[in-house]
C-alpha cells in the first residue's frame, strides 16, 4: 500500500505532525509541535498564512506525496472544509496506510461538534482503509486567525476523543496512539464519548454560552454601560466577540441540542421576569437561591 510508517509511536513522541488549517487551534497545533522539536508539515488555503507560518514553525507542505511521513494528521477547519479534505485525500491516506500491521498515519479533527464530522469520517476510513479518531481540544480565545495561535494554547487542557466503532483491541490501540502523539502539546487529561453524547454537553458548555453573551450585548444599555461595569460584565461578554461563519456553521450542525439548551434558558429566564414584574421577593429569593446551590454541588464535584 506504498509507503508506511508504523502508528504505534514510541515513549520519544511523534516524529513529525501534518496540520490542515493554520488558525488560532491548528496554528496552535503547529507552534506547539514546533517548539516540541516535531517536524510540522501543513497546508492553509490562505498562500500569505503559509509564508508567516514557515518562519520557524513549518517545516514544509503538508500534500498526497508527504502525508504518509506524518506520525499524526490534524484537521483543524471548519466541519464541511474536514470532510471535503477527508474525500480529497482518502486515497493518499491509504496508501499510507496497512491496517493488517496497524502502521500508517493516525487522523484527527479539531471541530467543534463531532456528529456530522465523525459519522462520515468514519465511512471514509472504513471504506478506504485509513485511521480516523475524533477530537475536540477544549481550550481556545475569543480571538482566532494564526497570529493568535500560540504554543502553550493547549496546556492542562482537556481532549475529548471520539473512537471509531471498531473492536477493542484497535480502539484501545488507536486511543493510546492518539494521546501519545498530542503529548507533547501538554493536554491536561482525556475523555472518551460518543459523537451524539459530545454534541448534547457541549451544546450546554459551550455553544450556549456563545449565544447568551453574544444576545446579552444587544441590549440597549449595553451603549452606555462604561463607568458601571467590573468583572461580571467582563466575564458574561468574553466570548460574545466570536466568528460569526465558524460558530452558525457549528450550531446549525448541532441545531437540535442547542435549541433544547436555550428553550430550557428561556423558561428559567420567564420564571426570574415573573417575580420581578410580581414584586415576589421571596420568590425571587428561592430562584436565587436555587442557582447558588446547584453551583456549588457542580463546583464541589469537579474538585473531588
Amino acid at each position: 500500500m506504498g509507503t508506511v510508517r508504523n502508528a504505534r509511536v514510541n515513549q520519544g513522541g511523534p516524529k513529525c505532525a501534518g496540520i490542515v488549517g493554520l488558525g488560532l487551534i491548528g496554528g496552535s497545533f503547529a507552534r506547539g509541535y514546533a517548539q516540541a522539536g516535531v517536524r510540522v508539515l501543513a497546508w492553509d488555503p490562505d498562500d500569505d498564512v503559509m509564508t508567516a507560518a514557515s518562519m520557524g514553525t513549518v517545516a514544509g507542505e503538508l500534500n498526497d506525496k508527504t502525508l504518509g511521513e506524518c506520525d499524526i494528521i490534524v484537521l483543524a477547519c471548519y466541519p464541511e472544509a474536514c470532510i471535503e479534505w477527508l474525500e480529497e485525500h482518502a486515497q493518499a491516506l491509504a496508501d499510507a496506510t496497512d491496517t493488517e500491521a496497524i502502521m500508517g498515519p493516525v487522523v484527527i479533527d479539531t471541530v467543534g461538534v463531532k456528529g456530522i464530522v465523525c459519522d462520515r469520517a468514519f465511512e471514509l476510513a472504513r471504506e478506504h482503509g485509513f485511521y480516523f479518531v475524533g477530537a475536540h481540544p477544549m481550550a481556545g480565545t475569543q480571538y482566532s486567525g494564526y497570529a493568535h495561535s500560540r504554543a502553550d494554547l493547549f496546556q492542562g487542557a482537556p481532549l475529548v476523543l471520539v473512537p471509531p466503532a471498531v473492536d477493542d483491541a484497535l480502539k484501545l490501540e488507536l486511543l493510546g496512539q492518539v494521546r501519545e502523539t498530542v503529548r507533547p502539546l501538554g493536554f491536561g487529561k482525556f475523555s472518551v464519548t460518543s459523537a451524539a453524547e459530545h454534541d448534547r454537553v457541549i451544546a450546554f458548555t459551550s455553544q450556549l454560552a456563545h449565544v447568551v453573551s453574544n444576545a446579552y450585548v444587544k441590549s440597549p444599555t449595553a451603549q452606555v454601560h462604561h463607568g458601571f461595569s467590573a468583572g461580571s460584565y467582563r466575564d458574561l461578554t468574553r466570548v460574545a466577540h466570536l466568528n460569526p461563519q465558524m460558530w452558525s456553521e457549528l450550531m446549525i450542525d448541532d441545531a437540535d441540542a442547542l435549541a433544547f439548551e436555550i428553550d430550557h434558558l428561556i423558561e428559567s429566564l420567564g420564571a426570574y421576569s415573573r417575580a420581578l414584574k410580581d414584586r415576589d421577593q421571596r420568590y425571587l429569593e428561592n430562584l436565587l437561591a436555587e442557582g447558588d446551590r446547584i453551583k456549588r454541588a457542580l463546583d464541589d464535584e469537579t474538585s473531588h
